[in-house]
Parts: C-alpha cells; structure tokens; sequence
C-alpha cells in the first residue's frame, strides 16, 4: 500500500503523523470518504467541495488548491494500481504544541489512503439492517457543527458503542428536540406513502454525498421528496426504510427498536433506487487514468 503523506509518495509502514499534530491531540481538521468503481471517483467534485467548506468553517487553511488536491486522490489510486476502492482524504491542522491554540499550528496536514471497505456483509443488503435507537443525541449545531466532517467523532462513536453493546450493527440518533437526524455513520430516509423522506441539513446532520445523489435519482425518476422534520414515530410506521453512506452506499432497514417496518422486507422503492445508483457509479466521477477513457472511444 502506497500513500500520500504531506507531499510525498510512501509505503504504509513509514506513513507516520506527528504525535504534536492537532488531529490527533483535539481531533482539530477536516476529512472524506470517498469510492471510485470502474476506475472513476464518484462524486469527487462534490467531496472536494465539502472537505473546502468544512475546513473554511474551521478556518483551517488547506495549502493546495481543489485541482491539486483532486491529482493527490488520482495519483494515490494510480500508485496503488486500484480501479475500486474507498478512499480516505484528511486534512489536519497540523504540528503544534500541546496547547488547544490553532495559531500554534503554522501549516496543515495532509495524507490520503486508497483500499478497500466493507462496512455490512452481502447478506444484509439482501435482508436489511436491524437497529436501535440511540440514547446519545446528536451534537447541537451550536456547540459542534454536524455540517463539517471533522475528525472529531465522539458524538458518533458514543452512540455506536449503544449499538454495539445492543448487538446491532447500526443505531438511529435524534438530535436534541427529539428529532431524527441520522445514524452514526449514516443519513436516513423513510418511505410514506409513496413520498421519499429525509431530515432537513438543519436538524443537526453531515449533510451527505451519497444522500444527495439519491434525492436527486428520486427526482429524476419523478418520485416526490421532501426534506423534513420527522420523529420516530414516523419510523416506525414508515413503508420503506433505508440507510445511505459512502461506505455503506444504499442499505436497507427492516426492523427499528424490534418493530418490523411494513412486512420486514426491502421495499421496492428502496430497490428501485439502489439499482439506479449503481447505474450512476459506472459513469460518474473523473476517470482515474485519463488513457482508459481514450481507449473506450
């Protein structure tokens, strides 16, 4: 495994990160998760964009433009002789000293890494997740911004801890009026009534790639959507339910704090959208050798 490293090209065992960087002493930058299928990257556009906005929001300045920073995902893909892969771009403030102060980091910090990810197995994809709801709510957008991916995830990670000690590979967290925000690592969408459903950015969520992909796939194919508060009331009595990531692409959900949702089975419209966001992973996205698009012509 080759990876980007501030600059350079190196093997995973000397890909190191200062034990003063702010990353990893506050958890103090900026990151995404990224796949390319059939040697394009999906939507890297839309991830530069957000890494941009979310590292400006911190005012973290990145010491390579988004064209550049775009070569950094291709040529790590390249080096790894990769055509599929999930991709982790991170931005950190950089070294400092062991104080909280961001003046004391003089430049940031970059690396990307190129492998593989397998967030559930096949099997779930089939049948659906099982999952709980969180009592851990959601960091208030006045206190943390959901908004920007930062490398500060304790908020998600001490809900997923509710769902592994649960047993479940998921859990559903409301933020702090009660709301549904979003799973630990995923958004949420429901199906009522034939109206495609998923919480507004402002209830406190990481407004997502993949979530936007599907609500604009629903609008192409003429299903209606809506952007709205809901509780889990409407989970639970919801048709279709369904979990959208990087990672975890389009899943399905058929059982929320053991209610089975509809007849706990994938519904259809559910279905309908996975096979059409798989269709768009073939064609989306910059080729990762610019020689295999010429070779198709």
């Amino acid at each position: 495994m080759i990876i980007y490293l501030n600059g350079e090209f190196v093997p995973r065992e000397q890909a190191v990160v200062s034990v003063f960087d702010h990353g990893l002493l506050y958890g103090d930058g900026v990151f995404e998760g990224i796949r390319a299928y059939h040697g394009r990257v999906f939507k890297l556009g839309e991830h530069l964009d957000r890494l941009y906005e979310g590292a400006r929001a911190i005012d973290l300045q990145i010491p390579v433009n988004k064209e550049e920073m775009q070569e950094i995902v291709l040529e790590t893909l390249r080096r790894n002789n990769l055509r599929d892969a999930y991709i982790r771009l991170v931005v950190t403030r950089g070294v400092g000293d062991l104080g909280l102060d961001p003046r004391k980091c003089p430049k940031a910090f970059i690396f990307c890494i190129a492998a593989s990810i397998v967030l559930y197995p096949d099997e779930l994809y089939e049948k659906g997740l099982s999952v709980i709801t969180a009592s851990t709510r959601r960091n208030i957008p006045t206190a943390c911004i959901p908004r920007v991916k930062s490398l500060n995830y304790l908020n998600n990670i001490y809900a997923k801890l509710e769902a592994n000690l649960a047993g479940m590979p998921e859990a559903i967290m409301l933020n702090d009026e009660g709301y549904v925000a979003e799973a630990t690592g995923d958004n949420i969408f429901i199906v009522r009534k034939g109206v495609l459903i998923t919480p507004p950015s402002y209830v406190g969520i990481l407004e997502g790639i993949t979530r936007n992909a599907v609500l604009d796939l629903a609008r192409e194919k003429g299903i209606p959507v809506e952007e709205k508060l809901f509780t889990m009331f409407d989970v639970y009595t919801a048709d279709e339910v369904f979990f959208t990531g990087t990672a975890a692409e389009i899943i399905p959900c058929v059982n929320v704090d053991g209610r089975l949702i509809a007849d706990g089975k994938p519904g259809k419209l559910t279905w309908e959208l996975i096979a059409a966001f798989r269709e768009l992973t073939k064609v989306d996205g910059p080729l990762i050798s610019p020689a295999e698009g010429a070779s198709k012509q």
